[in-house]
């Protein structure tokens, strides 16, 4: 192990709370950065960062190249690998404006952490992720069991989840009062709940049938019934731990107090894809299921604006590009459609036009 240099654990200090209090980088985001300089220091066997060298650099990029991850045993893959000099990089420009570093460290030198134009290009290359079908999340709620206590929480968050796409970290903070189902919504107030990049949003049930809105509406009148829970104990408790006759800990129902990561939810998850005979697939992954849905779903832009701020983003392109990319079956498929186009279908632009309302020019444009 790398024994560590106090000046540079100086100024790495400096720059995180940097990062947290003048650019109101989230822990996690930093720990990304901290990660990502250790890896560096470790190349370097923790030279002092103002003892700069080009061929540090030159060395540090092959040898990243040929690491392994450390969870899955394989190759750091393109995208870690950029993200990680994108990181080096930028630590090292602010690094040239602090005192004691100014005169040995330029701009320029920064950009020798600049990946080769072909790796960037492999980067940022947009590949297909797998999701599962409405159809396989409403199998996977039908083969979940109910009996316990422990089994209807698990159920109800697969069930909310299918009808909101809410990210596992919101899920986990979630309390009973942001449950609205006279309104058929989830208030998602960044006040109490963990949403990205703490935006505050209403998501209402997406329109995806089965029974999720009957599971996730007998789970919340349970606890309130049966539990006596109020609104601001949480929506889905974690489980309570006791001592078994063995000593050993075991399941004893639920807890008064939420969960404090999203890792139990992850694991629920695995475990009803499995008990359903189906590959398991991440809880993120709902939300492509949702934006696959809306695209066949929504009849026009506005629709599909709203779709989209359902999701939480504030921008449509951020669901195009992020959770819209179209599968390459469902591609070939659109494309032998397009060939032979219904006369009495008006077109999207036309539809946009009408919206606009502006004569039929988009922007300024015809």
């Amino acid at each position: 192990m790398t024994k560590a240099n106090p000046k540079n654990e100086r100024i790495k200090r400096n720059y995180l709370v940097y990062l947290k209090e003048a650019r109101g980088r989230s822990t996690a985001s930093i720990d990304t950065v901290a990660k990502a300089i250790s890896r560096f220091e470790d190349a370097t066997g923790a030279r002092d960062f103002a003892a700069f060298h080009r061929e540090q650099v030159v060395a540090f990029k092959r040898r990243l190249s040929d690491q392994s991850n450390a969870r899955t045993g394989e190759r750091l893959s393109r995208a870690t690998v950029a993200s990680t000099l994108r990181t080096l990089k930028a630590f090292y420009i602010w690094l040239a404006d602090q005192p004691g570093y100014r005169s040995k460290i330029t701009y320029a030198d920064a950009d020798y952490f600049s990946p080769s134009e072909k790796d960037a290009r492999i980067a940022r290359a947009v590949r297909e992720k797998p999701f599962p079908t409405l159809e396989q999340m409403h199998h996977v709620l039908a083969t979940m069991p109910g009996d316990t206590e422990i089994e209807r929480r698990d159920r109800a968050i697969v069930a909310l989840l299918l009808l909101t796409g809410a990210r596992d970290g919101a899920l986990a903070s979630l309390r009973l009062k942001h449950l609205d189902l006279a309104a058929g919504a989830l208030r998602q107030d960044a006040e109490d709940v963990k949403t990205k990049f703490a935006k505050t949003f209403t998501t209402y049930f997406f329109p995806v049938g089965g029974e999720a809105v009957e599971i996730i509406g007998e789970w919340a009148a349970y606890l309130r019934r049966d539990r006596l829970f109020g609104d601001n104990d949480p929506l889905f408790p974690r489980t309570l731990m006791t001592t078994g006759q063995d000593g050993g800990f075991v399941t004893a129902g639920i807890d008064r107090q939420a969960w404090t990561t999203a890792a139990p939810i992850r694991q629920l998850f695995r475990k009803a894809f499995e008990q359903a005979g189906l590959p398991y697939f991440k809880p993120h992954s709902i939300r492509d299921t949702l934006v696959q849905l809306g695209e066949r779903t929504c009849r026009s832009p506005e629709e599909f604006k709203a779709w989209s701020q359902n999701l939480g983003h504030e921008q449509v392109l951020t669901t195009f590009t992020s959770y819209g990319a179209v599968g390459a079956h469902r591609q070939a498929e659109l494309i032998r459609k397009m060939a032979r186009p219904a006369a009495s279908e008006q077109s999207v632009v036309d539809r946009i036009r009408e919206m606009i309302g502006d004569g039929g020019r988009l922007g300024g444009l015809a």
